[in-house]
């Protein structure tokens, strides 16, 4: 992150940090890069749901687990759902998930990818 002076003319200079692009890791958190790639995954569950509008207690029988967890997981709730946890619910409400491993596109350390394509933004370096 970086701070940025921005110029106005009538109210003087406005100060603010520019992201880094994880939010997470902007406000310090513990496991960034994990807890951003959940946030991505679980937004593609909230998409499929919203997209079927199916009712939470519809969506807790399809993913086999509880209404009150639906309703966590639909407010961003995320530290008891595991990753592996949250790809099977994509499987579970009709979607493939493709993991690929290819040699990383930059120097050094790889990065995780979850998106449609493989332009998706760099959102983890999980494991570090």
């Amino acid at each position: 992150m970086k701070n940025v002076k921005l110029c106005k003319k009538q109210t003087g200079t406005i100060e603010y940090t520019e992201s880094s692009g994880n939010v997470f890791a902007d406000l310090g958190l513990p496991h960034p890069e994990e807890a951003l790639a959940k946030a991505e995954i679980a937004s593609k569950i909230q998409d499929i749901i919203t997209e079927r509008k199916l009712t939470q207690a519809q969506a807790a029988k399809i993913l086999e687990i509880s209404q009150p967890k639906v309703s966590l997981l639909l407010r961003g709730f995320l530290t008891n759902f595991s990753l592996e946890r949250l790809l099977r619910f994509l499987n579970d409400l009709g979607q493939d998930v493709y993991i690929s491993v290819v040699p990383a596109s930059h120097m050094g350390h790889g990065c995780t990818r979850i998106g449609d394509s493989p332009s998706s933004a760099c959102i983890a370096a999980l494991g570090r």
